[in-house]
């Protein structure tokens, strides 16, 4: 098959690409030139928020099918749709579990309601505008995403603190439960989404199999570095107010899914364990390249303590 793939040079991306070439897909990326491509993939080098260069990019193109891994808002794949949407014969859209609305009932299950002030509502806009326009979609809902060259700090801020010995400060009581999926296995539900007809006007939670505490998961990382036992402190985050900086990378709540459907639909299980994607993580990512770190927030709430 054709495809593209919006944003395919970090991240999920790469893991994704990879996939698709060892299977005998023509792959080509798409994205705004920042990061080379994999030997003999097509790479096309353009902005996708300004629609009249996607137009000059990719006018007159053809695809059998589309991953838009990297869009926001309903107006950055909109021109896409535009594009294809009368001849891709699928678009696989990452959303994110982002959009449920905060339940007592748990875990989220696709057919939960969304909230709509979420931060995320422009995914779900775009889950309801590929669903109106009746484009043969399939959307996913991660969870929190880690691994090799993950771009948002999440495994980065335990591996961070965890380096130089320093405490660990977790919000609330550290009891809060939530879930991590490896890259790499939101990249083989991707790619099991392909070609797959019970796929199509889905949606499906990916994520990791086990749910964990924030306390667990500091534990998890520290046993994946290869180090005792952190020093875990507790705060109570109502009483700072950091502005847009955040304190810790995650939301201070119960946020997990069930992964069930996706599992009996696409016939998919995650392969990777949570100290053994964050020892992944770990080893091929964090350990190989110069950090940098700032702790300014951490010695704040410690202040205050």
């Amino acid at each position: 098959m054709r495809i593209l793939v919006m944003g395919g040079t970090r991240f999920i991306g790469v893991y994704l690409t990879r996939l698709l070439l060892a299977t005998g897909h023509e792959v080509t990326l798409l994205n705004r030139g920042n990061r080379p491509g994999p030997e003999g993939v097509e790479v096309v080098m353009c902005d996708r928020t300004s629609p009249d260069a996607l137009k000059t990019a990719l006018g007159g193109r053809t695809f059998d099918a589309i991953y838009d891994n990297n869009g926001r808002e309903l107006s950055d794949t909109q021109p896409l749709i535009e594009l294809f949407g009368h001849t891709v014969q699928q678009f696989i859209y990452v959303s994110s579990a982002g959009v449920y609305l905060k339940s007592e009932q748990m875990p989220h299950m696709e057919g939960d309601a969304v909230d709509p002030n979420s931060r995320h509502k422009g995914k779900h806009h775009t889950e309801a505008y590929l669903k109106q326009r009746g484009i043969p979609f399939t959307a996913i809902r991660p969870v929190y995403i880690y691994g090799p060259q993950n771009y948002n700090p999440l495994e980065k801020w335990f591996f961070d603190r965890l380096s130089y010995d320093r405490p660990l400060m977790i919000p609330g009581n550290g009891k809060a439960i939530t879930q991590l999926g490896h890259c790499e296995d939101l990249a083989q539900a991707m790619v099991a989404i392909l070609d797959n007809p019970k796929a199509i006007g889905q949606i499906y939670n990916i994520s990791g199999e086990r749910y964990v505490t924030f306390d667990g998961l500091a534990l998890a990382c520290a046993e994946a570095m290869g180090k005792p036992a952190p020093d875990i402190r507790h705060y109570d985050p109502k009483q700072f107010d950091f502005g847009k900086r955040k304190a810790f990378p995650m939301r201070v709540q119960h946020f997990f899914t069930a992964i069930d459907k996706a599992k009996q639909e696409l016939d998919w299980t995650p392969r990777y364990g949570l100290v053994q994607g964050l020892r992944d993580s770990y080893r091929h990512d964090y350990s190989r390249t110069e950090q940098t770190v700032d702790f300014e927030l951490d010695e704040q709430i410690l202040a205050s303590s």
